[in-house]
């Protein structure tokens, strides 16, 4: 029989690493006087002892390890689960860590521009599930990022050509789309995708998506590295609310999120208080 703290030394596991695993049910002592509560441990443990370290290694949970020992058969596909875990929770940071040196190094600014008039095929992105109780940008970027490509394959195969950054705005151009855009169901968004065509090369577009001109304008934007957030997003509107303008102010009526690879550009039509007729 080995002593807790030789048996600790042996398995290289401290012996408050073996009373938590004795309490979790993980490595139960072989012997525990009643009176001292002195663990004894036996030489058959040290193996036992040896694969909970190599899984604990690998970060699994104690729960995790304790299914992989009690159902041996069922311990290498727990262990793959976990490694895809592993996986998407470094991609995860690796993203995280890309957008933290991105606002580091140069922290988003607003700016004023001018956006020249142009031709765009604009497409209703489908909603989010009905069940669905929270905002998940995720799939609303991954339901933005599919309409764009139909976009681009329907515009490729009439024969004209994509001419700008492809962007996403409110589904408000008609009353249904207004009415819609406040249920769970939405539909909440329109992708709008510039394009270059001759004549009527645009004829022959699929029925759900429509060209439209996208008027000239000034407005204000800024980019934010990585994927959107709720958070990100109030970041850019207060930026973008509170950015001075003299004699004019930021449409909210009119904004858009043009979609970059790395990031999203939040933009807003600056009008002029003298063209909207707003004095004083």
């Amino acid at each position: 029989m080995l002593s807790i703290s030789d048996f600790s030394e042996m398995c290289q596991l401290s012996p408050q690493t073996l009373r938590f695993y004795h309490s979790e049910g993980l490595l139960v002592p072989a012997d525990v006087d009643e009176r001292s509560g002195y663990r004894g441990y036996t030489f058959d443990q040290v193996e036992q002892a040896m694969l909970i370290g190599v899984l604990r290694g690998t970060g699994m949970s104690v729960k995790l390890v304790r299914d992989a020992l009690d159902e041996p058969d069922t311990a290498l596909t727990l262990l793959e689960r976990h490694v895809d875990e592993v996986r998407r929770q470094r991609l995860a940071q690796d993203e995280a860590i890309s957008d933290a040196r991105g606002f580091l190094a140069s922290w988003p600014e607003v700016r004023l521009r001018r956006v020249p008039e142009m031709t765009v095929v604009s497409k209703v992105v489908a909603g989010p599930p009905a069940e669905q109780s929270a905002y998940d940008w995720g799939k609303v970027d991954a339901a933005a990022v599919a309409a764009v490509r139909d976009v681009v394959e329907a515009v490729e195969r009439c024969g004209a050509a994509v001419s700008g950054t492809p962007w996403q705005a409110w589904a408000a151009e008609t009353s249904e789309q207004r009415r819609q855009s406040l249920t769970l169901e939405g539909p909440h968004w329109l992708v709008k995708v510039p394009v270059t065509a001759d004549g009527d090369a645009l004829a022959d577009l699929p029925g759900d998506m429509e060209v439209q001109t996208f008027e000239a304008r000034d407005e204000l934007s800024i980019f934010i590295p990585g994927r959107n957030s709720m958070a990100k997003y109030g970041t850019a509107l207060s930026r973008l609310f509170t950015h001075p303008l003299e004699g004019a102010f930021v449409d909210v009526s009119r904004m858009r999120h043009v979609l970059h690879d790395d990031g999203v550009e939040t933009a807003a039509a600056v009008s002029r208080i003298d063209e909207t007729g707003m004095h004083g």
